[in-house]
């Protein structure tokens, strides 16, 4: 096997510098909604081995119709570059993947940083999301200046079932997640907190595939970015009253984020569909896990 000294060197280095199922689609929305809640409770509390041996990956490299490119349907994963490595270590500051309940409680099983890849990675002027994974499933990385209110690392199999396999699924196209991500940060001279919330919608595809389009069903339709066989996709989200929650304090329903189905179609040379998913659900992360 051929070792890859300079990876290793750098991950190295990186290490040195930093030394020191709920499955009920119809409830998702609001489950969320109360985790962020409760997360917003706990504002204030504040919250690895480097691997000698490289994964190499086996990629069949064509461009995409809108300037972007799709890779083969892979089997194993691309090697991170030091800057993905310090991504993938800031995304999962407890060394590996969370309860997606309890940011302090590490679910180990599920790998750890040095299983995980930054396979693909969507940036607008809000921010950015990148789906990060191992061979066994993955989780989504919203970066944040606010280290404390970082995301919550959620484990999600591929393929929604142990032990997850990234080339299980039928024809051109796999969504994995159509779920939601928070980004929180302070703007102005007094600090105030703010938080973004993000439609997000992942997934995996073969070569084939040119281009991924997302329809959100509110007016917007966006192009997913392509890498590795896998693809991401984001909007801005809007909160809408929840009118069978009950009342807040001062007598006003509390919020969910307006999240109707979304559809996913892949396109392939010339721009003919090669497949198109319709009313695809949103739902929460950790399908398939504790």
């Amino acid at each position: 096997m051929t070792i890859d000294e300079q990876q290793i060197s750098a991950e190295l280095r990186l290490m040195a510098g930093e030394a020191r199922p709920v499955d009920g689609l119809a409830h998702a929305t609001r489950a969320r909604n109360a985790a962020v809640r409760r997360r917003r409770a706990s504002w204030s509390v504040a919250g690895l081995a480097a691997a000698a041996s490289v994964i190499t990956s086996v990629l069949v490299m064509t461009s995409g119709g809108s300037g972007q490119v799709a890779a083969a349907r892979v089997e194993h994963l691309p090697a991170n570059t030091p800057e993905q490595l310090r991504s993938v270590r800031e995304c999962m500051p407890k060394g590996s993947p969370v309860h997606n309940m309890d940011g302090n409680r590490r679910m180990t099983q599920y790998g750890t940083v040095k299983d995980f890849r930054e396979l693909v990675e969507y940036r607008d002027k809000g921010g950015s999301t990148a789906l990060v994974g191992s061979l066994s499933g993955f989780v989504l990385c919203t970066p944040t200046t606010q280290k404390e209110n970082q995301p919550r690392a959620v484990f999600t199999y591929w393929g929604f079932k142990a032990p997850g396999s990234l080339t299980g699924f039928p024809g051109p196209l796999q969504v994995d997640a159509y779920t939601s991500h928070d980004h929180s940060y302070t703007v102005g001279p007094d600090q105030a907190e703010k938080d973004d919330i993000y439609r997000i919608v992942v997934g995996r595809v073969t070569t084939d595939v040119r281009r991924v389009e997302i329809d959100w069903a509110d007016g917007r339709r966006t192009d997913a970015r392509l890498a590795n066989g896998f693809f991401i996709a984001r909007v801005p989200g809007k909160l809408i009253p929840d009118p069978d929650d009950g009342k807040d304090a001062v007598g006003e329903p509390p919020t969910l984020l307006d999240s109707p189905p979304v559809t996913v179609t892949a396109y392939g040379p010339g721009d003919q569909v090669l497949k198109r998913d319709k009313g695809v659900a949103f739902g929460p992360l950790g399908r398939g896990a504790e």
